[in-house]
């Protein structure tokens, strides 16, 4: 797209925490459906070509960023400083995932929607069933993408995460320039890609030098959102209809997450996606549209019953 297709940033509040966040230009009405993405990382990362093929499946599409990402506030330093470690942790220590679940009805509120369908990558998958759980009148409908199932933590995590991938992103160290952020986000890319696609570097080192996004080497606020513990219901209580979809490649979270994820909420579908990995590349965009649109006529559908 040769022009900018997003508004100028805006903002939302839950307590004291600013939450950045912006809709897409092209279609200002349709079914609401906010974006979340996913550890750490900005809501820039959100490909325009899949918003694109969204907006013109019917969707008013707005992304935001979650706390300690992008331009949203970013909590003081705490003990854990690193996300592996704050995984295991019983507590977290700067605030919860019931508070980054209300960050999202927060930004809802004030774009004036009762109620959204919700897309989420990664952590923000987690971050969509929770709202799912802890909001149910508010949600249309849930697609969890490459994540864990929302009610799990600490040692729990370990199950679905591939563990010789730690050692790989723990190695990851950039210095706090403009250049190691382009070299921690070239990285971030490549390690999520599937191993068994070519990974076009060049493309990827301009994306990442037009993305500008510190959160991939971040590890203090990786650290603060991934300790962020969930003390709410399970998500086999989750009522909106739910879409799973998972890369085969996935280098980070094993497929059966999105096994387990189905098999729990009530009457959700999956979708295992062949040649992806941790990521959404740009030949499956038409197919998680389309899959996310018949999700939603399966709600109107529902909904409209006499």
């Amino acid at each position: 797209m040769d022009r900018d297709p997003w508004t100028p940033t805006r903002w939302a509040r839950n307590g004291k925490v600013e939450l950045a966040y912006d809709t897409f230009v092209d279609r200002c009405a349709g079914d609401p459906l906010l974006l979340i993405m996913g550890m750490g990382v900005s809501r820039w990362w959100w490909p325009d070509g899949l918003c694109q093929a969204l907006s013109e499946h019917g969707f008013a599409v707005a992304r935001y960023d979650q706390r300690d990402a992008g331009e949203s506030t970013h909590l003081p330093p705490t003990a854990t400083r690193s996300p592996f470690t704050a995984l295991l942790r019983r507590r977290g220590e700067a605030y919860t995932a019931e508070d980054m679940a209300d960050d999202a009805i927060a930004v809802m509120d004030e774009l004036g929607w009762k109620s959204a369908h919700l897309c989420g990558v990664s952590l923000g998958g987690a971050t969509a069933q929770r709202i799912a759980v802890r909001h149910p009148d508010r949600v249309r409908t849930v697609t969890s993408i490459g994540a864990v199932p929302g009610d799990v933590g600490g040692l729990g995590t370990l199950r679905f995460i591939h563990l010789p991938s730690i050692p790989r992103l723990v190695r990851m160290n950039y210095p706090d320039t403009k250049e190691g952020t382009v070299e921690a986000t070239v990285a971030i890319a490549r390690f999520c890609a599937s191993p068994h696609q070519p990974f076009d570097e060049a493309s990827e080192r301009l994306r990442a030098e037009r993305l500008a996004d510190v959160g991939t080497r971040d590890a203090e606020a990786q650290s603060r959102q991934i300790g962020a513990q969930w003390n709410g219901a399970a998500i086999d209580t989750i009522t909106a209809p739910t879409l799973v979809v998972h890369g085969e490649d996935d280098p980070l979270i094993r497929p059966r997450a999105a096994r387990v994820i189905a098999s729990r909420i009530p009457g959700a579908r999956k979708r295992v996606l062949p040649g992806v990995g941790h990521d959404i590349p740009e030949p499956v965009w038409p197919t998680v549209a389309a899959e996310m649109r018949a999700l939603a006529d399966e709600h109107s559908r529902t909904t409209d019953r006499p």
